[in-house]
């Protein structure tokens, strides 16, 4: 077998980077053990054109939006599934502070951003004291459907291997690299955190954090809306569903999940909704996110027919189909990627 790419990962990074490939023509080969708690798996998918209490907007995002918007549809024409739907956040003020924050970043820039005239709307289904605030456009991408979808059509091509790589039978020459009976012009790994024991790319300054959610059945619900108080609570593609969480833990022992958040989380659903709710499911996984929060993307500077696309963090769903169409592109085409993202930043780490 001699696909032009191996690809290693099939979570968000590595579902982007075939699907680009494959629309032109370029034979690969995927190798993913379908691992269930991956970050890609557990992500509520959420799309958030701001950040952080000062409420700016994310790096990029006027260019990210509509680029996004056009790259989530398109792969879901492509499959025949809902790929990305708009779901504004409704921001719950958790005090006055946050409350006044929102006001005067809306007075000074309301991009993104709405106030509502009547704050009162959503008392049926909450409690809250302080109103609300409103992000829009926001978005979800349905990776819940998405990746399995995808995984399905790899399946249906033979493009997919379902195993996990064995780094021992990986073979990394001048001008090829072999697996096993495989042997390709380039290599690029899409395999989130375990990066950090990749002896070619660890050296990069990634930095895990760890996450929780609960998977939420709560009848009578508007799917229409992302909300936030605290915790988020963001609507899944079945009807009925919403993700709730997730906190962001730096020190951890392990990435299953806890009975701490499970319990912490339920009081602040029962203390938040007015409306009954079942808890469906538990899910943690542990996020390749990293110190300068910019991608990497790009060839070694050594090892020239090895890549990386990685180092999402939290803006995975954003970044990731962008990132991804700049790394087919320079495999293809030799252009540049964008210097912030560029993994040559990296070069005297990853010379070493």
């Amino acid at each position: 077998m001699q696909p032009e790419f191996i690809i290693v990962g099939q979570g968000i990074c590595g579902t982007w980077l075939s699907y680009y490939l494959q629309k032109v023509n370029k034979s690969f080969l995927v190798i993913d053990n379908n691992q269930p708690n991956t970050s890609s798996r557990i992500a509520a998918g959420i799309i958030n054109p701001v950040t952080g209490r000062r409420i700016v907007k994310t790096w990029m995002i006027d260019e990210f939006i509509p680029f996004i918007k056009e790259a989530y549809n398109e792969l879901g024409n492509d499959l025949g599934i809902t790929a990305i739907s708009q779901k504004n956040i409704i921001e719950f003020f958790p005090n006055p502070f946050m409350r006044e924050s929102f006001l005067k970043r809306f007075a000074e820039d309301s991009s993104y951003l709405q106030h509502p005239e009547d704050d009162e709307i959503f008392k049926t289904h909450f409690n809250y004291e302080f109103g609300y605030g409103e992000i829009v456009p926001a978005f979800t991408a349905h990776l819940e459907t998405i990746l399995p979808a995808w995984r399905k059509s790899l399946q249906s091509k033979n493009c997919l291997l379902e195993e996990s790589l064995e780094t021992n039978q990986l073979k990394i020459g001048a001008s090829s690299v072999e697996y096993k009976n495989i042997k390709a012009d380039k290599i690029i790994f899409c395999d989130g955190i375990a990066a950090a024991e990749n002896p070619l790319f660890r050296n990069l300054p990634f930095s895990f954090n760890k996450g929780e959610a609960l998977i939420v059945e709560i009848p009578g619900l508007q799917q229409k809306n992302i909300y936030k108080k605290g915790i988020t609570l963001a609507p899944l593609a079945q009807e009925g569903l919403f993700w709730a969480g997730s906190n962001y833990l730096w020190d951890f022992t392990h990435s299953n999940p806890t009975e701490e958040f499970r319990i912490e989380t339920e009081k602040q659903l029962q203390s938040w909704l007015k409306i009954p709710f079942t808890i469906i499911d538990h899910k943690a996984s542990i996020r390749p996110a990293n110190v300068e929060r910019r991608p990497f993307v790009g060839m070694h500077p050594v090892h020239k027919n090895t890549g990386i696309l990685n180092g999402m963090g939290t803006k995975g769903c954003s970044l990731a189909p962008y990132f991804a169409k700049q790394l087919a592109d320079h495999l293809i085409y030799s252009k540049e990627i964008l210097p912030e993202a560029d993994v040559k930043r990296f070069s005297k780490t990853l010379a070493r």
